[in-house]
């Protein structure tokens, strides 16, 4: 599908999607926690039905309520199933990182498949780490992956500077080994905010996490730890899927580059999800922030450039390289080097997406460097199947001279199927090419 938006500010106000970061989480400790879990999430999208169709696929029961999801764990007799399991991740990375880790605890066999990129986003260290516990794992990079544990608890070592969805995938499976586990991660560790969501989740789920520094060979280790050893998931028979910030960022970051602003409502504004720090680093760039109550309402203000750090919220580039594109000066984003293994290389692709619509706009190493102006020119660009370049390419219409047409828009389901019927609650102005009228 083909969207065409036509230049128009944003602005009013939107209530948050659910969390897909906490969906996958709440979902998964569900499955293999003590008894029936409600988990109520208000929306839903291809990968958090991914990870729902995986567990299915485990010997779970998840069916769709009116609030969101109905959880009956994985029975004890079929947690190791005579024959291997099918479990389709979809294209969701953190489906695949969390529940290798899962099934490796559970036993399995289990055949794994995904799609589009999934097969091409790295899976070591974290493979070598659960054959070197016991697993029995077929060579990454290719589907099917077949599967089978059991794993055997003690430490596991991961460098900090790979995926932090390796780290809490083996800390979803660490209570589910009977013994004492500890993930011991060298400093510093990207991305920790996202680990301390899963440490969060298994708090809901009654495990608690301990966390100390050691030092080791003169190296610095965060260590995180079972207490006590050998703790079982619980069921708190219900839990809330807060709302999400990682997607609420765009729309906050077209409030950033509009006079009438734009709230989002439905957020936790103490919530352990690192993509809070939008509101930061809007601040950063001359926007006007509020926070009130569960909302959040940025609107322009003196619009600047800015250097940032986004090695903890790498997912926050698109929507703050759509506002670096319209503010004057040169804005450096630094430490973005794990952007290639998303989607899409998204170096490269939020690059080229914004040249493409007239801005300045290069990868340099592992950082992205933007040369504002005071409007784009619109044009025509290919979203890479990535849901967050399709909605970048929608923000930053809205300050074009001419129409942004999106080539493969239909990838934003990936996370936010509703995101172009939201984009038009907030006065954008979009139709389907070729067709005279609007979505």
């Amino acid at each position: 599908m083909d969207i065409v938006c036509h230049p128009t500010p944003l602005s009013g106000a939107l209530p948050a999607i659910s969390s897909k970061s906490i969906a996958h989480r709440l979902l998964i400790l569900a499955a293999v926690s003590s008894r029936t879990t409600d988990v109520h999430c208000s929306t839903t999208s291809a990968d958090i039905e991914a990870t729902a169709g995986c567990l299915r696929a485990l010997g779970a029961r998840v069916t769709r309520t009116q609030v969101g999801y109905r959880v009956v764990p994985v029975p004890e007799a079929t947690r190791r199933p005579a024959r291997p399991a099918h479990v389709d991740c979809g294209e969701s990375g953190s489906t695949l990182r969390f529940l290798v880790p899962v099934i490796c605890a559970l036993g399995g066999p289990v055949e794994v498949v995904g799609r589009g990129r999934l097969a091409d986003r790295p899976l070591e260290p974290l493979l070598s780490e659960l054959r070197a516990h016991g697993a029995t794992i077929s060579e990454e990079g290719s589907f099917p992956l077949k599967v089978s544990g059991p794993i055997s608890p003690g430490r596991f070592r991961l460098p900090g500077d790979v995926s932090s969805q390796f780290v809490s995938g083996l800390l979803l499976a660490a209570p589910l080994l009977g013994g004492p586990v500890e993930v011991a991660v060298t400093e510093p560790v990207e991305s920790l905010p996202y680990v301390n969501l899963t440490t969060s989740a298994l708090a809901t789920f009654g495990v608690d996490v301990s966390v100390r520094h050691e030092e080791e060979g003169g190296e610095g280790l965060t260590v995180f730890s079972l207490a006590p050893a050998g703790s079982r998931p619980t069921s708190p028979g219900l839990c809330e899927v807060e709302g999400d910030w990682s997607n609420a960022a765009f729309w906050l970051a077209a409030g950033a580059l509009s006079d009438g602003g734009v709230a989002v409502t439905g957020l936790d504004l103490s919530s352990t999800q690192g993509d809070r720090s939008i509101l930061a680093a809007l601040s950063c760039f001359g926007a006007r922030v509020a926070r009130r109550g569960g909302a959040a309402r940025v609107t322009k203000d003196r619009p600047r450039a800015t250097t940032l750090d986004v090695s903890d919220f790498p997912d926050l580039v698109p929507p703050l390289a759509a506002v670096a594109a319209l503010c004057p000066g040169t804005t450096r984003l630094t430490h973005a080097g794990r952007l290639r293994l998303k989607e899409s290389d998204r170096l490269e692709t939020v690059s080229t997406t914004l040249r493409a619509l007239g801005a300045d706009a290069r990868a340099e190493g592992d950082d992205l460097v933007i040369v504002g102006r005071e409007s784009l020119l619109g044009g025509e660009v290919d979203a890479a199947n990535d849901h967050r370049i399709a909605m970048m390419a929608a923000v930053a219409a809205t300050r074009a001279t001419g129409d942004v047409t999106i080539r493969g828009a239909e990838c934003v389901s990936k996370s936010y199927p509703a995101f172009f019927e939201d984009y038009e609650l907030l006065g954008g102005s979009v139709t389907r090419k070729g067709d005279e009228h609007a979505l």
